[in-house]
């Protein structure tokens, strides 16, 4: 995929996103495209990786199939123009709830830091004595706010998604994202992965119902970790894009991400890999074989 948005025939390019591009159709809906861009630390990199949005598209495609039964999802078909054949979908346009849903299991990445911080993950406390990577009591939910592009979404507890889209929705989008996230951690389990956290982009449809949307549990939305390599007390290894997220923050790359400065191009090796690490994430998941 090229940096810039590809013109595609018979429909409007509307948005960029850190990785997708929207494109409107003429019979209003949309036509969302997952490119090879990675994204880290609020930088989209200057270095695709291959196959990135394919793998994104094939992982999103198969869990919808799989959670139909949980909540509906925007997806209407994968009949799309031959230029982004295999890594876009046509999708149903929903007005969006302004709030990331995400469901943790486990202690990582800002969890990790609030709980050092606070005792607490968006406002649920949590037992003494827990270590990175620990398994929670039970999985809670601690959704964050919808920064724009280049600036880092921030943890807030119920009362303020309450506040913003009120009690009885806030509350839908809780049970929806909890439901989803036990379903998805149960398949990871038997398949050798543990899913620590996910986040869920969740909207409606004019008369109200609750559409699960954009890209579900793929390693640019979750956090997998494989089974037999778990040990609570440090950062785990994982199935997506932190071997890219520890290169950029080792000497190796010469970058300090305070600096303000943009990340440097990634090497090769990094490269490949991070799209390894993609691919195998699909394909133990799905046991299917990414051609």
């Amino acid at each position: 995929m090229t940096a810039e948005p590809l013109e595609l025939p018979g429909v409007e390019h509307v948005y960029s996103g850190k990785v997708r591009e929207l494109y409107a159709r003429p019979d209003g809906t949309l036509l969302v495209v997952a490119t090879d861009r990675i994204s880290a630390y609020d930088h989209i990199l200057a270095t695709p990786i291959p196959d990135k949005g394919r793998v994104l598209t094939a992982l999103t495609l198969w869990w919808f199939e799989r959670l139909a039964g949980l909540v509906p999802n925007h997806l209407l078909s994968v009949d799309v123009p031959a230029e982004v054949n295999g890594r876009a979908m046509v999708v149903e346009r929903l007005a969006m709830f302004p709030v990331e849903c995400v469901a943790r299991g486990y202690l990582a990445g800002s969890g990790w830091a609030d709980y050092r911080a606070t005792g607490a993950v968006c406002g649920v406390g949590l037992p003494p004595g827990l270590l990175d990577g620990s398994r929670l009591p039970e999985p809670i939910f601690t959704p964050a706010t919808k920064a724009p592009q280049g600036e880092h979404d921030v943890n807030v507890d119920l009362e303020t998604v309450s506040a913003s889209v009120g009690r009885p929705t806030a509350e839908q989008l809780r049970e929806i994202t909890l439901r989803v996230y036990a379903f998805a951690e149960e398949v990871t389990r038997e398949r050798g992965i543990l899913l620590a956290d996910t986040k869920l982009e969740l909207g409606h449809r004019a008369d109200g119902t609750v559409v699960l949307a954009d890209e579900v549990l793929t390693p640019d939305s979750s956090r997998f970790w494989p089974l037999d390599r778990w040990e609570p007390g440090h950062a785990q290894p994982s199935f997506d894009k932190q071997y890219v997220r520890d290169w950029l923050t080792s000497p190796a790359s010469g970058w300090d991400r305070h600096s303000g400065d943009a990340p440097p191009p990634l090497p090769d090796e990094v490269v490949e890999r991070t799209r390894a690490r993609y691919v195998e994430a699909y394909e133990r998941i799905t046991g299917r074989t990414f051609m």
